[in-house]
């Protein structure tokens, strides 16, 4: 797959890009409700033999119109983004960069700019999509502002449980630790990315060493609690137990919320490398114990649950 950034005023010539089915969207979460609009364009590329391709935009809408928004944590930050978009198969991603100059295009502008210019034959995108200034440009006015140039497909809302599936819906459940619940609405586990780094080494010396990841900020995070979670280190997964808190036994007065996995038959050193967590069950919330012992044994049933959820969901 080809990543093109795309600036405004637009930086490509449209002599260099073949005749493409474009996706049209934010996708943050690259969900199923997502999915089905990609893989639509990715279909209706297959049957008029044209390129495939996604136009999401960076950084978040919010961040640039609303001023109290100085940062947005996501789902997927634009790299996992480009991974899963990649995955599905797709030609070409159009990253473009979102401006306050780029938000006051009005519709036809858009549409003449960043759609015909780019050699677009097909537009695919969710019955709730909008595009330009306002978001006055709606799913109804294109075939307005198509000029009959191109053709498109509009793709119905797409639900679980009777309820639309969306990002601010995922976003909830993250942020109410209903990780088990996610593959519903996405498709996959949730994952956050991270660097290992060089915690308090406390827990080697009870018996339990964790991998402290240092997960990057833009990623949302679930609530302070124990998770049983598998982690990806080089190219193996691994199962482990997550503690995301302030490790209240130990530290009083701890700012910065740690994530800490102990990562099960494992015995390896990997500070300074990348590492994914992939969050499964919530088990218990985040508490504070009087002393080590007890401690270590709360440590240890944690560990025997998170065994016990994963062989029975590798069965």
């Amino acid at each position: 797959m080809e990543v093109i950034k795309l600036n405004f005023p637009l930086n490509i010539d449209k002599s260099v890009l073949p005749p493409l089915s474009m996706a049209l969207g934010y996708f943050d979460g690259v969900h199923r409700g997502h999915q089905k609009v990609i893989l639509e364009a990715k279909k209706q590329a297959e049957q008029k033999r044209l390129h495939s391709g996604v136009m999401t935009f960076d950084p978040h809408p919010s961040v640039v119109l609303r001023k109290s928004e100085k940062r947005v944590q996501y789902i997927t930050p634009l790299e996992a983004k480009i991974k899963i978009i990649e995955e599905l198969g797709i030609d070409y991603l159009f990253v473009v960069h979102f401006t306050t100059d780029f938000a006051n295009l009005l519709p036809q502008e858009f549409i003449d700019q960043y759609v015909i210019d780019l050699n677009v034959k097909h537009v695919v995108a969710g019955f709730d999509f909008s595009y330009g200034r306002m978001g006055k440009g709606t799913m109804e006015t294109l075939p307005f502002h198509s000029r009959e140039i191109f053709t498109f497909s509009v793709v119905e809302k797409f639900t679980c449980g009777n309820e639309k599936v969306s990002s601010t819906r995922i976003r909830q459940y993250i942020s109410d630790g209903r990780t088990a619940e996610l593959p519903d609405l996405l498709g996959r586990f949730y994952r956050t990315e991270g660097i290992v780094g060089h915690g308090d080494k406390r827990g080697r010396t009870i018996g339990f060493p964790t991998a402290n990841v240092e997960t990057k900020d833009e990623y949302i995070l679930p609530p302070l609690g124990v998770y049983a979670v598998k982690i990806n280190v080089g190219e193996n997964w691994y199962d482990g137990v997550c503690n995301v808190g302030y490790k209240p036994t130990f530290n009083k007065e701890a700012l910065r919320v740690s994530v800490e996995v102990n990562v099960f038959n494992f015995d390896q050193d990997i500070y300074g490398e990348l590492v994914t967590v992939e969050w499964h069950q919530y088990l218990r919330k985040e508490q504070k114990f009087s002393g080590i012992d007890e401690l270590v044994a709360q440590i240890e049933r944690d560990k025997q649950n998170a065994i016990q959820y994963f062989n029975n969901i590798d069965k």
